[in-house]
């Protein structure tokens, strides 16, 4: 079901959006619709109307044109985002940068490029394969990088090479009266005034709307390999991420898949030769004789905690498909049950509280009586579960939405968070209050004065 959006636009205000960028702004009730929602269990509301946007200089005349008028601006990537972020709670206009998608400058060298907001992750990957480089953020969903940052995305890899945060440099950003403003720099450190680089990544669209990134690029490792080790006890697997971590194995990416994900992966993605059984998998990047012995040190540490069949591979075409079974796992949960709908959410601990954390959501989920596998990039205590359930009945949302909310409570009360890569949008807003107390207050200041009539995403990370 689609929830009309509050109608906020007139005839004369779409024409003067057309001024700025003719017939690429729709009013199709089709077009709408798609951008009403991510890939989320929110009702979909779309906007008033779409604006595909090819420049900072049109996001701009489209933002001063939306401010004058004080109508909602919500920006769009690719809508994989998990938590409402683009749904248009107010109505207004969305501003769609997935047309600007061009890689503006690579700089070999320095290690860095310059790219549109619209440009996804596995373009950016393509494009650089001739240069020897690469860049390593994988959230799964082949995201729009300004999207990414938005949300302050992490993924598989965030344990070897950090997150969004650590890995932006700089930023060309479009605030709420349409001024273009530029954070940061292609220097790799900088003491020069208040880090607005860090303030809009991870802002939602709260703060402004993101048109270019600098980027941090990585060489691309001389070797890599995949292994996978089986365990009876989620303890087992959990216990042997803490000692990886704490023996300081450089480990690139530790992947936990519970025993409902693990058979829903080797169902869907034909996994064959491995059990339905608590699972984890790595990934080692470093010369051969270092990636040998990071798996050599891996195989013992699993022994020590009853992993067994532990097997690792350099073979390209084997390490993807392992992978591309990790990426996915969402939509292995759901084939569990045909024609119910799946709901993704994330804590992350800190990795002393990890195996406390997932055991007792364990204990949780088969109280509640729900199918919700775990997966996680446990590396960095961050996990996730998928809740599958059938959206259109009162008793299994009512049972998601406490499970979920015990969840988010158990981490910030293990001094984690309620989210380690999902982000706030509307899903979490309660949460974050919860987690950050009074500094909530402070955040709403911040928002005030970037964008005092509220026109920017209104309706998530906060309650103004």
């Amino acid at each position: 079901m689609v929830t009309q959006a509050i109608e906020l636009v007139s005839d004369a205000f779409i024409d003067e959006l057309r001024d700025v960028i003719g017939d690429r702004v729709s009013t199709a009730a089709a077009v709408r619709e798609h951008h009403g929602s991510g890939e989320d269990y929110f009702t979909p509301m779309p906007p008033d109307a779409v604006c595909f946007a090819h420049s900072t200089e049109e996001v701009s005349a489209l933002i001063k044109v939306c401010s004058y008028h004080g109508v909602p601006v919500i920006p769009y990537g690719t809508g994989t985002s998990l938590e409402g972020h683009v749904v248009a709670v107010q109505g207004g206009v969305c501003i769609d940068v997935s047309e600007m998608d061009a890689i503006l400058e690579i700089n070999a060298e320095d290690l860095d490029c310059r790219v549109q907001a619209g440009v996804r992750r596995k373009q950016l990957n393509e494009s650089l394969r001739d240069t020897g480089l690469f860049f390593p953020i994988d959230p799964g969903a082949d995201a729009s990088l300004g999207g990414m940052t938005a949300t302050r995305a992490s993924g598989t890899n965030a344990v070897r090479y950090g997150t969004m945060r650590e890995n932006v440099l700089g930023l060309t950003v479009v605030m709420a009266d349409g001024r273009i403003i530029k954070t940061g720099g292609r220097a790799r450190k900088s003491a020069a005034g208040y880090d607005l680089t860090r303030l809009f990544v991870g802002s939602e669209g709260t703060l402004g709307i993101i048109t270019e990134v600098q980027l941090r690029l990585y060489g691309i490792p001389e070797s890599m390999s995949a292994a996978v080790c089986q365990f009876e006890t989620l303890g087992g697997a959990v216990d042997t991420v803490i000692l990886t971590i704490q023996s300081g194995v450089p480990v690139a990416r530790i992947e936990l898949l519970d025993t409902w994900q693990m058979d829903a992966c080797i169902q869907y993605s034909n996994l064959k030769g491995f059990e339905k059984k608590h699972t984890l998998f790595f990934e080692f990047h470093g010369s051969p004789a270092s990636v040998e012995e990071q798996a050599e040190l891996v195989r013992s540490i699993s022994d020590e905690y009853g992993g067994g069949g532990f097997q690792w591979t350099s073979n390209t075409e084997e390490r993807n498909k392992l992978w591309q079974a990790r990426h996915d796992a969402y939509y292995a949960a759901m084939a569990l049950v045909p024609g119910k709908r799946g709901i993704a959410t994330d804590a992350c601990v800190p990795i002393s509280k990890l195996a406390e954390c997932i055991e007792e959501t364990r204990i949780d989920i088969e109280k509640t009586d729900l199918i919700a596998p775990i997966v996680g990039h446990v590396g960095d205590g961050n996990f996730h579960l998928v809740l599958i359930i059938d959206p259109e009945d009162p008793h299994d949302m009512s049972r998601a939405k406490g499970l979920i909310e015990r969840l988010n409570m158990r981490a910030i009360a293990m001094g984690g968070t309620c989210t380690g890569e999902h982000g706030i949008g509307l899903g979490k807003i309660d949460f974050l209050v919860a987690e950050h107390g009074e500094a909530v207050s402070l955040m709403r200041s911040i928002k005030q004065a970037f964008d005092p009539a509220n026109i920017m995403n209104p309706g998530k990370m906060l309650r103004m």
